[in-house]
């Protein structure tokens, strides 16, 4: 037997919990998961367990939360999709998987690594593997780690292979390809699952580095190199780091399919009760791997559950997008299971039962996350039949043996977010191929596009001249209680580089000592006003500040016109910033409000996705799945008033993040906060439905001294931004009071065009509604008689032919469209005994088939798509019904011989 030698083998979660305390005994610190959301902006998401600690591993101090511990183990939730199409085809490939890690920063090294991997995995506490079914890498030249193996452990040397450094390096073939920085070797361990997996043997894995037998479950790698430059002779030059650190990574999936003994990760027992669901709820029964949609569907859905669990929310952009992305090919192997309503976020419970005492933020979102779920099956699956009435119309026009051009495919994709391998299925069908280089072409030119187009953004600050800023000291700044101070010019740059100084009408980046002006971040535009100065003999002069930018190291980037004399390098200045500040003030103050008035009305679901903060206005995203009805939108802005009219004070302190956090201020989930952070607070608290709402939020932005200052709030829009995103826009203080008296004065106007008064408004337009509404049912009833009269007694007006083996009635109406015109075509079909009717009119085309003939292979969808090639027009549907826009009826009537 491959499994420990229990009566029931270990589940998914106590592997998770055994991993954890086995190297809790061994003094690491447990930490929790990382976010999904990537830890810094070079990847979407975390792609690997060590990922949150790369600032440890390049020598930032090991604390973590107020704790120092050069030791620390995790279980890290983990997405990857780079090979997404690959998942559910084969047995090794997830978007989502746990990647258990212990790590070392500069404390324990190869040694310690390789007794403790030994014990865990052979322990009869732990997992009790057998020690004669384990395998082991190393790199070739690593005689260390070869000596730990063979005489510390006592692995026999036929269990053990020695690779090159693209196997056994990381990165891999680091000492010839780079990049320069931390590297090392790594060992890697697998366990022979026995014969039922395979007839190869662990020599046959030297040669062909693939096997269902032989199964990697860790990695243990060992950064002790600092790879630079390669020498004259190009060989690579590996110099010791001065101190050592371990990271290693198991994947729980793979040591659960050991310990378990099932072929795959779908077999275990996370992920089999998901498959057993999705058959249950599709009728079909699961055969294995050869059930690629039920093994997607479970894969994918158990990822966006804990994706969106973290914060993140479909859109078309970023990791919204690949988020999406995920759920749309859940959505779609849902289809050709034959979902046709939304079905797939009925999973979520079940991933929420095997997963949510590890997460339990997915405990805590799992209402949120089924209904974000819910609307995009909702969407997609109507987008799908979309895109299907679209390829049926591209189909139709095709032969057998014709190829599908790769530019109609990506249309497809782009527009309908339709699936190539979805398309290549539907077109065989038709027996039409598709030009998938041509395909990937269009896809590549337009991702070329893409990138092109946000190459550059507000960040490049100099087009590439930022070595223009190197040594200058972070700018000191005062402007929480000072919009006025005096300042010296540390720096004159622009993108041609530094200048001595500037001259009347020059635009350029100021750069001073101490500021008053605010720099753009955390959703709060930066300050303008203006830089006032004495020459000396050069006279006095000042320069318009038009907007405040700040670099990562804290230098404060002014941008500054000179309007009058000549600013240098070296002088004093006086920095004042313009009295917009306070309207900017009111609107920041007020956003944090917003944020906690609508967490109090809406529920803890309710997460910041977003904010603008300028003088004029303010905007909020957040997590929510629906439109805010009138009463929602009236609480919220009771709850703000509230807090405006108790005039509460508004203070602010910096302090250890542990300690915000446990005081209970807000963060921005996935926002990265440095050691010390500083809290906002309302010193201060109002009522909600006898709950007492308070507002704390981490935030280094301007704010009023008390919420009295805020003066007037109102919500001007709630709108949709992205699925499960919503955007409030609301106006503070002079700009509310205007807004309320522009509508005011609307009201009026439009009251007096309706003779009337602003409170009789309502009762005069439900008036006038509802004769519009009689008024078109009038004239509906004289076009279904106009139509009644026109097809005469049974559809008896209509020509019928045999065409195909069908009994075809058609006829041109006149006067009738779109509703009238299908109801029409409804009627003749039910009373005329036709097998398909065709109707036309002056710009629409309606084709119906009755069941039996579809069940005999007619098809209206393909039957209108030549239709209405033939009346100037283009269209598509289903076998049963399909309708077209036409401009010549007679000549889609005219074509009826030929179609068939």
């Amino acid at each position: 037997m491959t499994a420990p030698q229990t009566t029931v083998p270990l589940t998914t979660a106590q592997i998770r919990d055994r991993y954890l305390h086995f190297f809790e005994s061994k003094q690491h610190l447990i930490l929790p998961s990382h976010s999904t959301i990537a830890p810094d902006p070079t990847t979407l998401f975390t792609v690997a367990g060590m990922q949150p600690f790369k600032e440890q591993f390049m020598g930032a101090p090991a604390v973590f939360e107020g704790q120092a511990s050069k030791r620390v183990t995790t279980a890290q939730k983990c997405v990857r999709v780079g090979d997404i199409e690959n998942v559910g085809r084969t047995r090794r490939h997830l978007s989502l998987f746990e990647m258990m890690g212990n790590f070392s920063f500069g404390d324990y090294f190869k040694k310690d690594t390789i007794l403790w991997a030994w014990e865990f995995l052979t322990g009869p506490e732990w997992m009790g593997l057998d020690k004669d079914k384990i395998y082991v890498t190393i790199y070739k030249d690593d005689e260390e780690a070869f000596d730990y193996w063979t005489q510390l452990v006592g692995l026999s040397a036929e269990h053990i292979h020695r690779f090159d450094a693209d196997e056994n390096f990381w990165p891999a073939n680091a000492p010839l390809e780079g990049p320069n920085g931390p590297c090392g070797p790594c060992s890697e361990i697998y366990y022979d699952r026995g014969p039922h997996y395979g007839d190869d043997t662990w020599g046959d894995y030297y040669v062909t580095r693939e096997s269902a037998r032989f199964l990697e479950v860790w990695n243990l790698v060992f950064p002790q190199f600092d790879r630079q430059d390669l020498d004259e002779n190009g060989q690579p030059v590996l110099k010791d780091l001065p101190f050592k650190n371990i990271d290693t990574g198991m994947g729980l999936e793979r040591v659960a399919s050991v310990v378990q003994d099932v072929p795959d990760f779908y077999s275990n027992d996370v992920f089999k009760p998901l498959i057993e669901r999705v058959a249950e709820l599709s009728g079909k029964p699961y055969e294995g791997e050869t059930s690629v949609s039920h093994r997607v569907v479970a894969e994918h859905i158990r990822s966006v559950s804990m994706i969106l669990a973290d914060g993140v929310a479909f859109s078309n952009t970023g990791r919204g997008y690949t988020t999406r992305k995920i759920a749309r090919r859940a959505i779609r192997h849902g289809y050709m299971l034959g979902f046709r309503e939304p079905t797939l976020y009925r999973l979520v419970e079940l991933v929420v039962q095997r997963m949510g005492e590890a997460y339990p933020e997915l405990q805590h979102h799992q209402a949120r996350i089924e209904q974000a779920l819910k609307d995009e099956e909702a969407r997609f699956l109507h987008t799908l039949e979309g895109g299907i009435q679209r390829l049926g119309n591209l189909l139709s026009s095709l032969s057998k043996g014709d190829v599908l051009a790769g530019a109609s495919a990506f249309e497809l994709y782009d527009t309908y977010g339709f699936p190539v391998d979805l398309t290549r299925e539907i077109a065989e069908e038709y027996g039409v191929s598709v030009d998938e280089v041509g395909y990937a072409e269009s896809l590549e030119h337009a991702q070329k596009i893409a990138r092109e187009g946000s190459k550059y953004g507000k960040s490049e600050l100099f087009g590439g001249n930022q070595e223009a800023l190197d040594g200058l000291p972070a700018t000191e700044f005062v402007g929480y209680d000072h919009l006025d101070a005096q300042g010296q010019v540390l720096a004159l740059v622009s993108a041609e580089g530094r200048f001595g100084s500037l001259s009347a009408g020059s635009e350029a980046t100021v750069i001073l000592s101490q500021t008053p002006f605010y720099g753009e971040g955390g959703g709060e535009v930066g300050d303008t006003g203006r830089l006032e100065w004495n020459g000396g003999s050069a006279g006095k002069g000042w320069g318009q500040v038009r907007d405040t930018q700040k670099t990562k190291q804290g230098v404060f980037l002014h941008s500054v016109l000179v309007q009058e004399g000549q600013l240098s390098e070296g002088m004093t200045v006086r920095a004042v910033v313009d009295r917009s500040r306070a309207a900017t003030e009111r609107h920041h103050t007020a956003t944090h409000l917003l944020h906690a008035a609508l967490r109090a009305v809406l529920g803890d679901g309710v997460a910041q996705k977003g904010s603008l903060v300028t003088p004029e206005r303010l905007r909020f995203d957040f997590s929510h799945g629906a439109a805010l009805s009138a009463d929602e939108i009236a609480a919220v802005e009771q709850l703000v008033s509230r807090w405006v009219s108790a005039n509460f004070a508004v203070t602010w302190q910096e302090m250890p993040i542990a300690e915000a956090k446990a005081a209970g201020a807000t963060a921005l989930f996935g926002e990265k906060y440095g050691d010390t952070v500083r809290v906002v607070k309302v010193q201060g608290h109002v009522d909600y439905g006898g709950a007492m709402v308070t507002s704390m939020e981490l935030c280094g932005g301007a704010h009023v001294k008390r919420t009295g200052d805020i003066g007037t709030f109102v919500i001007v829009s709630d709108e949709n931004v992205a699925a499960g995103v919503r955007r409030i826009e609301a106006l503070a203080g002079d700009a509310a009071t205007r807004w309320v008296r522009d509508r005011l004065n609307n009201a009026t106007k439009v009251a007096a065009l309706l003779n009337t008064n602003p409170d009789g408004l309502e009762a005069r337009v439900t008036g006038l509604q509802s004769q519009l509404k009689a008024s078109e049912k009038e004239v509906a009833q004289v076009k279904r008689q106009l139509a009644e009269a026109q097809m005469g007694g049974g559809g008896s007006a209509a020509q019928t032919q045999e065409l195909g083996g069908f009994k075809v009635a058609s006829l041109k109406l006149a006067g009738i469209e779109g509703n009238e015109l299908r109801a029409a075509a409804d009627t003749m079909l039910d009373s005329s005994g036709a097998d398909i009717v065709v109707l036309a009119s002056d710009r629409g085309l309606v084709v119906k088939a009755s069941k039996a003939a579809v069940e005999r292979g007619a098809h209206a969808g393909q039957l209108v798509g030549k239709l209405a090639a033939a009346g100037g027009g283009k269209g598509g549907g289903r076998p049963d019904m399909a309708q077209a826009g036409i401009t010549d009826a007679e000549g889609a009537l005219g074509a009826l011989p030929s179609a068939f």
